[in-house]
């Protein structure tokens, strides 16, 4: 675990680094808020449907040859995009290596196959939690750093995140061991490597089911945050690089406080499924929170809703980590990043169109918080499909984990 948890935090602050100046560096070829959102539409699109692609064909790989070939091959390919995006002349070429990154880049869910290949099954929801902790210090460290090298130059963020993924490279080639031994390893085929088949896969699950809906709205729902949030800040309280990026360090805080510290004590008396309805409800709160915030620090008091919220990722990777049998690990794994990446996909089209109505509309519009509202519908039909699916399978309501 300490191997596999420092490769995911260098991972997501180099990630984290490029948060809050990539839609800058696209509003550099636009001339409007409107051409700025629409350049920014068309990267982040292309980057979904590559990773939708890409990532089932990753996990499959990986449990063919093993995680940390795979690994290997996503830190090349998130530095060489860094770089590429760092020399970036026009609005094309960003387009083009974000496709390049999506395709190659799917370390977080070999990184989660990794976890649950050295881990017993029940122990996973508390090491997925860790692993979410893990994403939490980056994105706490990551924007923040991102935000004060982007108020000095947009570009620089992408030099030094491009630079930590080489860091990242060299750590995983000289350090990180294997965690899937040969006889765990199986085939790589190509009709269980598309995107459809892995996803028809998933839903056939004993356990999963209806629950590949949940993970498909919690994931619309989070893409369209993600999607919003620079350009939302930016029209509704004219914030910055700066500013973004310290909001970002705060939300990085709650989700290592969250996972890294709260799930364990909650794993002792609660069930995954019930804290995975209980963070998606909360969730839906917070981003209706978000929509209605008047002022900027109204946005802090509402991050701190994320403190519960921040335990329904863990809890529903374990639960479906958990209906798979360890040789498809990678392959189920990469089916949910998969899932999520189609709805990276359709996040940016909904949420940028949708910004793009009110984008007109004068700074602290309250209907400027329309993607949010739309995301907290989103999560609350999540949070009742799950509901309605653990009442009807009461198998699966295990007693609470051991901590």
């Amino acid at each position: 675990m300490p191997f596999i948890m420092v490769v995911v935090l260098i991972d997501m602050i180099s990630i984290g680094l490029m948060v809050p100046v990539l839609p800058h560096i696209v509003g550099q070829f636009t001339a409007s808020n409107d051409e700025q959102t629409l350049g920014f539409l068309a990267v982040t699109l292309t980057f979904g449907i590559a990773q939708f692609f890409g990532s089932p064909i990753l996990g499959a790989l990986s449990d063919r040859f093993g995680r940390r070939p795979v690994l290997l091959l996503g830190f090349a390919g998130l530095a060489l995009s860094f770089f590429v995006t760092a020399a970036a002349t026009a609005l094309w070429m960003l387009v083009a290596v974000r496709m390049f990154s999506g395709a190659m880049q799917s370390n977080i869910s070999i990184a989660n196959a990794y976890v649950a290949d050295i881990s017993p099954p029940e122990e996973r929801a508390r090491r997925f939690g860790l692993m979410g902790a893990m994403f939490g210090i980056g994105f706490i460290l990551g924007p923040v750093i991102g935000g004060i090298l982007g108020d000095i130059d947009v570009r620089l963020p992408f030099v030094v995140a491009g630079s930590m993924a080489l860091l990242n490279w060299c750590y995983g080639f000289f350090v990180l061991p294997e965690s899937l031994p040969k006889e765990r390893r199986r085939a790589f085929e190509w009709r269980r490597a598309n995107p459809v088949a892995a996803l028809k896969g998933l839903a056939a699950l004993k356990g999963v089911g209806a629950l590949v809906w949940v993970i498909a709205l919690a994931s619309l729902a989070q893409f369209m945050l993600h999607m919003s949030w620079v350009l939302y800040t930016k029209f509704k309280f004219g914030w910055g690089p700066g500013q973004v990026g310290w909001s970002l360090f705060a939300v990085g805080v709650v989700s290592a406080i969250s996972q890294g510290v709260l799930l364990r004590p909650l794993l002792a008396r609660f069930t995954p499924q019930q804290l995975a309805v209980a963070g998606l409800s909360v969730a839906a709160l917070s981003y209706l929170g978000f929509g209605l915030a008047t002022q900027g620090w109204m946005l802090y008091a509402v991050i701190l809703l994320g403190l519960i919220g921040g335990t329904a990722q863990a809890a529903m990777q374990s639960i479906v980590s958990n209906a798979a049998d360890s040789t498809r690990q990678g392959q189920t794994l990469g089916a949910v990043t998969s899932l999520s990446s189609l709805m990276a996909v359709f996040a940016p089209v909904v949420a940028l169109e949708l910004l793009r109505w009110v984008a007109h509309r004068p700074p602290g519009d309250w209907l400027i918080g329309l993607p949010f509202f739309v995301c907290a519908a989103l999560q609350l039909t999540a949070a009742i499909v799950a509901w309605r699916f653990f009442r009807t399978h009461q198998s699966l309501r295990a007693q609470p984990v051991s901590a």
